[in-house]
């Protein structure tokens, strides 16, 4: 982070896993709105840790671009082995990625292992990592006083939102509401990051008055300080009115997607199984994420049902 390219490669990726949480949320709800029970991320058929994988994959490469490629000599430390003062802001946002990483390591491992209430866990884990994520943006070491800090104080409300909504998910995982915010907050992270990036390295759309200083090797955004603070005052003023908008478009996007979603997947009839593959409970398998959560799920025949009610007249 600190650069355009920072912002915008983890903005894209928040963003990709939000649109694929909503979408899947909103199909599985739609599609059996009785049963439905919240998975913690979505296993794709034939590729079943896909999801997983790919945050596991971006978090490694934020890693790496942060403490290996990202410096200027290709590794973080000072030359008697201490961590510099410019560059614990690449600690930081590592220690963020690395959270991720640990998530979704710990998801995938505990959906192999089968344990019991593996979804709560894996809930409590993926509640941890956003927590960390507060925590490090919140008391992040970078000068965010300026235009730049109040883009930061914004996305600090977007991730506590996510926090609490992974929080009240792991006590009511039949909450669609609950499914619905977390997924449309994601979305609105990866946006806001987005358009950190952009508004912030992009000189020509800085607002009236700052400019990019460069400052310990980092270009950062400043606004005059010869005209009584008006500048960032306007620039803050701006800001808000930015996320704004954000927020807008993105509660337009959730009931948009709701509303088409809901004429591609009607409910689906209601089915009394005769026989089941197994006599565990659904609160008690690994992962909580079995097949019936596919994002293929649902589209094949129900197997050996029997439709409900039945109704025989005696003679």
């Amino acid at each position: 982070m600190g650069t355009l390219v920072g912002h915008v490669a983890p903005g894209t990726g928040f963003l990709l896993v939000g649109l694929w949480h909503l979408y899947n949320h909103i199909r599985l709800f739609l599609l059996r709105p009785t049963a439905y029970v919240a998975p913690v991320w979505f296993p794709v058929r034939r590729a079943r840790y896909l999801e997983l994988a790919l945050v596991i994959a971006g978090a490694v490469a934020s890693i790496l671009m942060e403490l290996v490629v990202g410096p200027a000599r290709h590794q973080p430390f000072d030359a008697d082995g201490t961590v510099p003062s410019d560059h614990l802001h690449n600690f930081e946002h590592a220690s963020i990625s690395l959270a991720l990483l640990v998530y979704a390591a710990a998801a995938a491992a505990l959906d192999v292992a089968r344990v019991p209430h593996g979804r709560a866990v894996s809930q409590l884990v993926a509640a941890v990592a956003f927590a960390q994520q507060l925590m490090l943006f919140h008391l992040h070491s970078a000068d965010h006083a300026g235009v730049e800090g109040q883009y930061h104080l914004l996305l600090q409300g977007v991730v506590a939102v996510t926090l609490a909504a992974t929080v009240l998910g792991v006590a009511a995982p039949r909450s669609f509401a609950v499914s619905l915010v977390r997924s449309a907050s994601l979305v609105l992270q990866g946006v806001w990051f987005l358009a950190m990036g952009v508004m912030l390295w992009t000189p020509a759309l800085l607002p009236k008055g700052c400019f990019l200083s460069r400052e310990d090797g980092h270009d950062v955004a400043r606004c005059r300080a010869d005209d009584g603070g008006d500048a960032l005052a306007r620039a803050k003023a701006l800001v808000n009115l930015e996320f704004s908008w954000y927020l807008s478009g993105t509660v337009v996007l959730v009931v948009a997607l709701y509303l088409r979603l809901c004429r591609l997947y009607p409910e689906e009839p209601r089915y009394m199984p005769l026989v089941r593959g197994d006599c565990r409970d659904d609160d008690d398998d690994g992962g909580g994420d079995g097949d019936d959560n596919d994002v293929e799920a649902g589209k094949g025949g129900a197997g050996h049902v029997l439709r409900e009610p039945l109704e025989i007249a005696r003679p």
